[in-house]
């Protein structure tokens, strides 16, 4: 941006008492959730995030929280176990975001991969690339039903022979022999859920402060040099634990605090997202789950409307930005019709893509579908920081970021001397608190705030925020003048984008398009909608005439180079296209 910005009150914050017991950087779920965790222990902590919060590697997940079933074959088993307990947890703290997610696997022979399987169990190398056959799909999700016992949090799975299959899911490839099906959880809005962990951690008191676009650079006086990147300002940030959660980047940000280390081999996972009517109803709102003959692990998943289809893993260079290529593109075209074979899917039903590096730990050798999906705390020490405690972060998921956060908050309660507190085991995040669970409860529920904003608006805002619905419509009873629908997208209203500018920490436009909202990933956005909503923002932030401009420009740029959508010009009437 060429606009000058003035400094934000949270910055200001800072630059007032910039000093405090933990400084963690790096604002993705692991961070925040390592920030809520030590701050419901009173610990002064302070989270800095060179971007937005949750919008590197943490905003390009699969939207799943799941066992791994396939970790299995790594014999990575601890880790296996304590997902399969965080995501029954998950489903408990945070309903209104986490559901079961039924996941169909299309199984294409019987015995295929057996003779591969110990190869890869004993060395991690891919070898030969086989489809599982049934008989190793079977083994394992026995084994995982065994890792997944919690009171019938999710059913064990099932097995169905081919007519079976093709009576529940006609669509399939009709050469399958073999279906199984099994339970995992979906987090439809996994942005959101984590601004719910950095609310709760905000809300335990003033020792808790987060901003986002700050930056670690360097170290300067004993403490970390950050720097603001809206206005260029400069200052140190001293504590006694530094907490290095930067994800892909952890190695990056050792250096610029003056260590070189060799702790990150991320690699890079991209999606497509359809509007496919047809494809959409032949999931019948199940997960298709299963390994291509690549070798590798790919989703179809129906979600919001659309079906996302996912997912590569390829080496990544941390110099380049993560886009998806043509060949990725051709790719999930080219598997959907392997599953899928009689429904068409072309490019012009793309109405978003993304991708991301994950935090997987340097791998030498070892193929990138192979690499370890644990993660393991490295304390140390930076000469420019002096006695400062350093605890880098190698690895994490988002499964399991409730244990992995808690984890890191004991290592640097250890560091401090100090003693947990505060358990976040069953501990509700954020609107999950009180969130109704059963349809009578719901109905109670919007029976109660409905009188507010009308019953299908409050059932609304109640799956878009959980319980924490109740801030968005005390706004809008408090809003001057009517609850108007976005003339371009009626399923937002103008008051409800207006407190999420206010509330939640949004700095610049794609704040809001990218990670407050869905509207880019369901490829609603168009340019009318645009600049119906950088209007309501310039009008929260106070931004010039000027400032708006370039912020729409900057969105719709970003929006073609990192997503490749393609904003068109004219009523709207299609929202994107393809680039």
């Amino acid at each position: 941006m060429t606009t000058k910005s003035t400094t934000r009150t949270e910055v200001q914050r800072l630059r007032e008492r910039p000093r405090a017991q933990v400084l963690v950087v790096g604002g993705g779920i692991n961070g925040l959730g390592t920030f809520r965790d030590l701050a419901l222990q009173g610990v002064d902590v302070v989270l800095v995030e060179r971007n937005d919060f949750v919008s590197g590697a943490s905003a390009a997940s699969s939207h799943m929280i799941h066992g791994g079933i396939r970790y299995l074959e790594n014999g990575e088993f601890r880790l296996v176990k304590e997902s399969v307990t965080e995501r029954n947890g998950l489903l408990k703290i945070a309903p209104h975001y986490v559901k079961p997610l039924e996941t169909t696997i299309p199984i294409f022979s019987t015995f295929s991969g057996i003779l591969a399987a110990p190869l890869r169990f004993l060395t991690h190398k891919q070898g030969k690339p086989k489809e599982r056959g049934a008989f190793l799909i079977k083994t394992g999700l026995t084994i995982y039903d065994s890792f997944s016992r919690d009171g019938g949090s999710v059913p064990r799975h099932t097995f169905h022979g081919r007519k079976k299959s093709l009576e529940i899911l006609p669509a399939l490839n009709p050469d399958l022999k073999y279906t199984a099906t099994y339970f995992d959880a979906s987090v439809h809005d996994p942005e959101r859920l984590a601004l719910d962990v950095l609310s709760d951690g905000l809300a335990a008191g003033p020792h808790a402060r987060a901003v986002n676009y700050v930056e670690a650079i360097g170290a300067r006086d004993g403490g970390v040099l950050v720097r603001d990147r809206e206005t260029g300002e400069e200052f140190t940030i001293t504590a006694d634990v530094v907490v290095n959660a930067s994800g892909p980047w952890t190695d990056l940000t050792n250096e610029a605090l003056g260590q070189e280390t060799r702790y990150m081999g991320g690699t890079k996972g991209s999606h497509i997202v359809l509007d496919n009517p047809e494809l959409l109803e032949a999931c019948q709102g199940r997960e298709m789950f299963f390994e291509n003959n690549d070798g590798r692990i790919v989703l179809i998943y129906p979600l919001k409307g659309r079906v996302m289809v996912g997912t590569t893993d390829i080496d990544a260079d941390m110099s380049e930005r993560a886009v998806i290529t043509e060949d990725e593109i051709d790719y999930f075209i080219e598997l959907v019709s392997h599953v899928f074979p009689r429904i068409p899917v072309t490019r012009e039903q793309i109405v978003y893509t993304f991708s991301g590096v994950r935090p997987l730990p340097h791998h030498d050798d070892t193929a990138p579908g192979f690499v370890s999906r644990d993660y393991r705390i490295v304390p140390g020490t930076v000469a420019g920081l002096g006695d400062t405690t350093v605890l880098s972060l190698v690895g994490g998921k988002w499964t399991t970021f409730r244990a992995l956060s808690e984890h890191l908050a004991n290592e640097t309660l250890k560091a401090l001397g100090a003693t947990r507190t505060v358990e976040t085991l069953g501990l509700p995040i954020g609107g999950g608190a009180g969130f109704p669970t059963t349809p009578q409860a719901e109905r109670d529920w919007i029976a109660r705030y409905g009188a507010d904003v009308g019953d299908e608006r409050a059932a609304m805002l109640l799956h878009r925020y959980g319980t924490k619905a109740t801030y968005v419509i005390d706004a809008i009873a408090g809003w001057d003048g009517d609850d108007v629908p976005l003339a371009a997208a009626p399923t937002y209203s103008r008051a409800e984008i207006d407190h999420v500018v206010r509330s939640e920490h949004v700095v610049h436009l794609d704040d809001v398009f990218l990670r407050r909202t869905s509207l880019a990933f369901t490829g609603a956005v168009s340019l009318p909608l645009v600049h119906e909503i950088a209007e309501i923002t310039a009008n929260a932030l106070g931004w010039s005439p000027n400032r708006r401009a370039e912020e729409e420009d900057s969105f719709v740029a970003d929006l073609a180079d990192a997503h490749r959508v393609q904003l068109k010009s004219g009523d709207g009437s299609e929202a994107a296209a393809l680039r």
